[in-house]
């Protein structure tokens, strides 16, 4: 499984409040399939199937152009692990046990 941070950042809006913009993104990733997400005071985390990752980052790029934006730059971050079953959860807990 894959999990992405993903920033999405909607230029030429007229306003230095992006707020309503992160809000449909969020609504876009309540449509898409194969992906659990977790919304971050800074980014977006995206976790499933690599395919359905880059769909589901696909869809949030375009969404600003829709709502108005004219231009969008998207900034991704994936760590792909194969050599056994990883989520952002299991990362995290590793490293409480640590602490």
């Amino acid at each position: 499984m894959a999990i992405a941070e993903v920033t999405v950042i909607p230029i030429g809006t007229g306003s230095t409040s992006l707020s309503a913009y992160v809000a449909e993104l969020h609504r876009v990733l309540e449509k898409q399939t194969g992906i659990s997400f977790t919304l971050t005071s800074m980014s977006t985390i995206i976790e499933g199937p690599l395919d359905d990752v880059f769909s589901a980052i696909r869809a949030i790029h375009e969404a600003p152009f829709q709502s108005g934006a004219g231009r969008v730059s998207t900034s991704i971050k994936i760590d792909d692990r194969r050599d056994k079953a990883s989520s952002s959860e299991q990362k995290l807990r590793s490293v409480r046990e640590k602490l």
